[in-house]
């Protein structure tokens, strides 16, 4: 009997495409046969974003195109837990629901495409379904959050932190381990908030006792020796204590705090921790315990009532912090998130004046710090292959959303593989290496 075929869209940030790996590894197990198109689905499955309006765009455009192309349509996500919006424009999907609802949309395929016999459970790898390159992957450690930023919407999309075991976390990242991954980034909705919501149970792991809290989950990764990567961390006095993992290399020395703005003023109207000297204090400090630090993180600029003196508040916090990843977004409203209720909006003009200045700026930052890496020795990982020159990141850099370190093209080298180079030339965000003899 021919394997029934499932069509599957994931679109959005990380947190969604785990939970894209989820849904397949189970369709997988049920002996599902996925395709990459619509004509061959019997239904295709649209995993969608809602966060912002961009996003949203995105999504309803791609139900659209599946309803137009396949017309069987199961939708999951973000924007499923709108599903009066999806419905107002697409009335005949087969099932709508909210994010991280693995066993609905099971059921929903089981219901408009039965599972064929004999599922084949052994075929499908500890690890699961990956649709990351092999040697990488995303391990989610947690669901929704406890914060009321006005500008989000993901706590009533995702609703409150939900921890996942440590067993159950430690055990996935050591089969991906085991699998051959040699990078593993972790990712939540709020990273350094890990536990809390399960009162920091005990546990026991490789006969050890460990506390389901953030600090002993990454001291049980950083022993996988493999990269761990921290992402989403959320500046809690706490995240100060990880910082020494990261200068033994246990941990990669990179961290991703989003800190959203400087000025006090916008940070208590987003409902965000407001002490920009004292972020400012800590950064010195995590350098000073980790030198090789890489601080990445997040801004918006144009958020309502923000003057032109926040503004210029945000660009000396830069000047000053010198962060080496910087990503900037213009405010956009989002249905449903309280700041759109917020008096002083921002023309979209001086927003974009705003966001150009910040970029000019941190281009300018990022440059100068990748220019004193010329000369040194760093240990980078293989990406990709092209017939002219190599792709590979270093320490870091995340995939996808920070820079690249391009090398020359040589046989014998592998995707997936470290290798030592020498950095020889930089711009604004990438590396130019040439290899090392060996």
């Amino acid at each position: 009997m021919q394997n029934s075929k499932i069509g599957f869209v994931s679109l959005g940030c990380p947190k969604a495409l785990v939970d894209s790996e989820r849904i397949i590894t189970q369709l997988k197990a049920q002996n599902y046969d996925l395709v990459n198109n619509y004509q061959d689905a019997n239904v295709v499955i649209i995993n969608t974003c809602g966060f912002v309006e961009s996003a949203i765009e995105e999504s309803m455009n791609a139900i659209q195109e599946a309803m137009a192309s396949n017309g069987r349509v199961i939708v999951t996500g973000c924007l499923g837990a709108k599903a009066d919006k999806i419905r107002e424009v697409c009335p005949d999907v087969l099932h709508i629901s909210g994010p991280h609802a693995y066993e609905e949309v099971i059921q929903a395929v089981h219901q408009h495409v039965p599972p064929p016999k004999d599922p084949f459970t052994q075929l499908i790898p500890p690890q699961g379904i990956k649709l990351t390159p092999r040697h990488y992957a995303y391990l989610k450690i947690s669901e929704g959050c406890n914060h009321h930023c006005t500008f989000c919407i993901i706590p009533s999309m995702r609703g409150k932190l939900q921890s996942y075991s440590m067993n159950q976390v430690l055990t996935e990242a050591q089969n991906l381990q085991k699998a051959g991954v040699k990078e593993i980034l972790v990712i939540s909705q709020d990273t350094s908030a890990y536990g809390v919501d399960k009162k920091y149970t005990p546990v026991q792991w490789n006969n050890d006792t460990l506390s389901t809290k953030f600090y002993d989950l990454c001291q049980a990764l950083s022993k996988l020796g493999i990269w761990v990567r921290l992402h989403y961390v959320y500046p809690y006095p706490h995240v100060d204590d990880i910082i020494p993992l990261m200068s033994q290399h246990g941990l990669l020395p990179y961290i991703d705090i989003p800190l959203q703005h400087a000025s006090p003023h916008i940070l208590k109207a987003m409902k965000r921790p407001a002490n920009q000297e004292n972020t400012l204090k800590r950064i010195q400090q995590w350098r000073e315990i980790c030198p090789d630090l890489t601080i990445r993180s997040t801004f918006i600029v144009g958020f309502p009532g923000e003057t032109e003196a926040d503004f210029e508040q945000l660009l000396e916090f830069l000047r000053e912090a010198r962060l080496d990843r910087v990503g900037c977004f213009q405010y956009s409203p989002v249905e449903g998130a309280a700041a759109n209720q917020l008096p002083n909006q921002i023309p979209q003009q001086i927003k974009q004046e705003r966001f150009d200045r910040f970029m000019q700026l941190q281009a300018k930052i990022s440059a100068e710090k990748l220019e004193a890496k010329q000369g040194s020795i760093i240990q980078v990982l293989v990406d990709d292959i092209h017939d002219e020159h190599v792709i590979a990141r270093s320490s870091a850099d995340a995939p996808e959303i920070d820079g690249l370190v391009y090398l020359p093209f040589k046989k014998d080298i592998k995707v997936g593989e470290f290798y030592q180079v020498k950095i020889v030339d930089s711009d604004d965000y990438d590396l130019y290496g040439k290899w090392i003899k060996s």
